[in-house]
């Protein structure tokens, strides 16, 4: 009877060991990589609006990403022409090939406010990890090379030292929004987004512009002209206009982010 229970008790342990080793593949397969760890650490999108005008005509303030590649001149005459003020974050890589396109943005300083969008459209992310697909910058050292670069362009190119940074995807760590709030920049959110990475079909545009109230702030992209979102950002601008809404530039008016990203 001892026997039978020491035999038993043996089995019982072999079995704990071989399951608590880690799970082999089947003999020829090929090598797989080792499971990367599960980050605790969130990744938050931070919003943003502009004081609200109350009584009177809404205030939007819209805000455009111009990231790389070309500029869509649909967006671009719109606002000239229609006197229709907007704050484009730009990245050094967007004006290393537009320069037409900054020309005008620099010709009228009355509309255009011009921020920091990155150096090479990174998102400012301080842990390994992808946004969309999109590597981030990995490391602290990484982010504040994104955000600094990104400012030595635009002064090297006749801009004004820059105030607010947005970077690529609009998504931080919260130790990230802190380096770069330590750097001297707010950390620019919104709270509609109009065109989702210039994704969306015109229509569908315009039912996110048509969506903003008193106080929001509209994201979107002016770096697409071949995209049909553009086509639905300048009809939206217009749309809003027809409404009788306020714009204004971020520089313009108190504004509020949440995640600590402004005050």
């Amino acid at each position: 009877m001892k026997r039978l229970f020491l035999t038993s008790m043996l089995l019982f342990a072999a079995k704990l060991a071989f399951a608590a080793q880690p799970e082999q593949p089947p003999a020829g397969w090929p090598q797989l990589p080792p499971k990367a760890p599960v980050s605790k650490i969130k990744l938050v999108e931070p919003h943003l609006h502009v004081d609200r005008a109350g009584k009177g005509a809404p205030r939007i303030a819209l805000t455009f990403d111009a990231c790389m590649g070309k500029t869509d001149p649909r967006i671009l005459s719109t606002l000239v022409d229609q006197r229709i003020p907007a704050t484009i974050f730009v990245t050094a890589r967007w004006l290393r090939t537009n320069p037409d396109a900054l020309k005008v943005f620099l010709a009228h300083p009355d509309l255009f406010e011009l921020e920091n969008h990155g150096q090479n459209h990174i998102p400012a992310v301080d842990i390994p990890a992808k946004v969309y697909g999109i590597a981030a910058a990995g490391s602290p050292q990484a982010v504040a090379q994104e955000v600094k670069g990104g400012a030595d362009a635009m002064i090297a190119a006749g801009i004004a030292q820059p105030h607010w940074f947005r970077g690529a995807t609009a998504k931080y760590t919260p130790a990230a929004i802190m380096q770069i709030r330590g750097m001297g920049y707010r950390i620019a959110g919104y709270s509609v987004n109009g065109d989702s990475g210039s994704l969306l079909p015109a229509k569908m545009v315009e039912k996110q512009y048509a969506s903003a109230k008193d106080g929001d702030v509209i994201i979107s992209h002016i770096n697409q002209p071949t995209h049909a979102a553009g086509e639905g950002v300048a009809a939206s601008i217009l749309a809003l206009k027809a409404r009788g809404v306020d714009f204004v530039r971020l520089q313009d008016i108190p504004e509020k982010g949440d995640d600590d990203t402004t005050n």
